[in-house]
């Protein structure tokens, strides 16, 4: 199935639940007393994981050889070398009306939202130049501001509809108010926390030791709500049952159409700046810093990659959060990797290129030439979107 695959294509596929699922992060968990959170969205390599997985599973591939790299799959190559197969999206998601596939985003790190008067209020930072009396750390020319003129709280625990999410990459502010009249959505309308105790085992009887419980969090998705994965590189089978997340909890993956929200690449570089946001984390040599900015002898820092030359000029980037996983070929951890967070901004002055040249870096992903990591690429990291400058 997968031998005459086109590398350049892309498949859509819904990845349901059939129970719920543990979605652990990178926090330690077990000790007497200790919570396993759980990590919503997962990374990308959950899902690379389960389908590369199946896939293997459903072509019959022997899968010691596999992990031995005696064997060279066609979409998978080897663990060592890995093929065309590629996660290039990864996001939560939910069936719509009409068999319809809805991606959800999570609210990037520009996007404000509080609650003013019984209502959501929407607002964006937008980069300032710092006057010279004020003094900051940062090495850009300026600033991610907030402008309000009173103090409010920000909520937690909201997301985007792909509506909202279309409009925001288009330089809009999405519409502030819950659905259907709106674009915002709360994350208990789209999954709730089901705790689970566990019990601590003793290492040499492998028996529960006395007094050792913890708690881990098991994420219950409501119905119709699961993950959207768009796969590069490989043929999956359109309907086909998983292993997902940690235990391996059943899950089901289907083939479906996709609309994805577009960007203008041609006002883009008419406007000669743009927006660049993560959609998965990005792990990248340089801390936040996207691979491919150089700091130049100026002071300035520039991307060249894929033929795109532009000047970073502000960036707006959560605290990082520290990516990890085991490797199922040589049994033992990956290494542990801090990572800039899914929507992470970065803005982008004198740019010059192509739309083809935006297209292909898009379709990359920030990764260099040669790969800095060719596995963590294929599990979909440094994926990220182009929107228009700023939000109005």
């Amino acid at each position: 199935m997968s031998a005459n695959t086109d590398a350049t294509a892309h498949e859509h596929h819904f990845i349901e639940a059939l129970d719920v699922l543990f979605l652990r992060g990178n926090k330690l968990f077990g000790d007497p007393g200790s919570q396993g959170d759980a990590l919503i969205p997962p990374w990308p390599s959950a899902a690379a994981g389960a389908l590369r997985s199946q896939l293997l599973a459903h072509d019959g591939t022997d899968l010691s050889a596999f992990s031995q790299g005696r064997v060279n799959h066609p979409s998978l190559g080897t663990p060592a070398q890995p093929g065309a197969f590629a996660i290039t999206a990864f996001t939560l998601a939910r069936e719509g009306s009409n068999a319809s596939t809805e991606t959800l985003h999570p609210l990037p790190a520009d996007l404000v939202v509080t609650e003013q008067e019984g209502g959501y209020h929407i607002q964006s930072l937008r980069p300032l130049a710092i006057g010279p009396s004020l003094v900051t750390s940062s090495s850009f020319s300026e600033t991610p501001v907030l402008p309000e003129t009173n103090r409010h709280k920000a909520c937690l625990g909201l997301w985007l509809t792909q509506a909202g999410w279309q409009r925001y990459l288009q330089g809009n502010l999405p519409k502030p108010a819950l659905q259907p009249n709106g674009d915002l959505l709360k994350s208990s309308d789209l999954w709730g926390i089901d705790s689970r105790v566990g019990v601590g085992l003793n290492a040499s009887t492998r028996s529960a030791d006395d007094g050792k419980l913890f708690t881990t969090h098991a994420v219950a998705l409501k119905q119709g709500v699961g993950f959207l994965a768009t796969v590069r590189g490989a043929r999956l089978p359109s309907h086909t049952s998983l292993r997902f997340g940690g235990d391996g909890r059943a899950a089901i993956s289907q083939l479906v159409s996709l609309e994805p929200p577009q960007v203008d690449l041609q006002s883009i570089i008419s406007q000669a700046r743009c927006r660049m946001v993560l959609t998965t984390p990005g792990l990248f040599t340089k801390g936040w810093l996207p691979n491919g900015v150089q700091l130049q002898n100026d002071g300035s820092h520039r991307l060249n990659l894929y033929g795109v030359s532009a000047r970073l000029v502000c960036a707006s980037v959560p605290r990082a959060e520290t990516i990890s996983g085991w490797d199922l070929a040589n049994w033992q951890p990956k290494a542990a990797q801090r990572a800039a967070p899914t929507g992470s901004v970065y803005w982008l002055d004198q740019l010059k290129a192509t739309p083809e040249a935006l297209g292909k870096l898009a379709e990359s992903g920030l990764w260099s030439t040669p790969c800095e990591d060719a596995n963590r690429r294929a599990e979909g990291f440094n994926r990220f979107t182009f929107a228009a400058y700023s939000c109005t």
